[in-house]
């Protein structure tokens, strides 16, 4: 299924890894995008990216785990979109894991900012910009097999799959607050991809982690609101 286009999409934790991978294949098939990040200044592929697609790429801060980062967002985006544009896709994909954790060293601070990235802070901008949606958009959630509590088999990555897990239950509420307007709300699995934060000895390449996640976003229906999927759309068990 091919998606109607130009569309106009946003992309968070897009300077690097598979966020900038989304923004590099919406705009190559000609749908318009809000690419945000904590520093654009230091966003150095993504801000090339703006002059091989002029007028199709806008470049915004965004700090997902910031209340008023995320205000100032939502004041930005009708400039950027224009005030009768609305967004037919919102990728949460900005995120973080604190690597090394062990049993009895598990911080505070480590739980605390792993949930604000990781659930908190993608159910709030999601709510936040919820009236600059548009009926029958899609909203789709990064979220990861580690935070599934049925295919947990050892304690490792802590914080991060605790905020995965609850990243998934956000999925589920923001498919049924969401449902009357049509918009379709889905937790993916992204596969272990070559990025930063999966490691150089990952299994999937970022660019084909990314298509295959835009097929499952695009092919995703009324069916498919509050699921958790794997990259090739297959159900995974919560």
């Amino acid at each position: 299924m091919t998606p109607p286009s130009p569309r106009h999409c946003l992309v968070t934790g897009a300077n690097r890894g598979l966020g900038l991978e989304f923004v590099r294949q919406l705009l190559d098939r000609g749908d318009r995008v809000v690419a945000t990040c904590r520093q654009p200044g230091r966003a150095n592929a993504l801000n090339q990216l703006t002059g091989e697609y002029p007028g199709r790429l806008h470049v915004l801060p965004l700090d997902v785990a910031e209340p008023k980062s995320q205000a100032e967002l939502v004041r930005e985006l009708p400039l950027v979109l224009g005030d009768d544009a609305r967004l037919d896709l919102l990728v949460n994909n900005a995120g973080v894991l604190h690597s090394g954790e062990r049993f009895g060293k598990v911080a505070a601070a480590t739980l605390d900012d792993s949930l604000r990235t990781n659930a908190t802070g993608p159910f709030l901008l999601t709510q936040s910009l919820a009236p600059l949606l548009a009926d029958g958009g899609k909203v789709a959630n990064l979220s990861s097999e580690l935070g599934s509590i049925a295919g947990k088999d050892a304690f490792r990555t802590p914080s991060y799959s605790i905020s995965k897990a609850a990243l998934n239950m956000a999925t589920v509420l923001l498919a049924r607050a969401l449902a009357e307007r049509g918009i379709v709300v889905v937790a993916l699995h992204p596969g272990w991809v070559q990025t930063d934060m999966g490691g150089s000895g990952a299994e999937v390449a970022p660019e084909d982690s990314a298509a295959a996640l835009l097929r499952v976003i695009d092919r995703a229906g009324d069916g498919d609101s509050g699921r958790f999927l794997d990259r090739h759309g297959a159900p995974l068990p919560w």
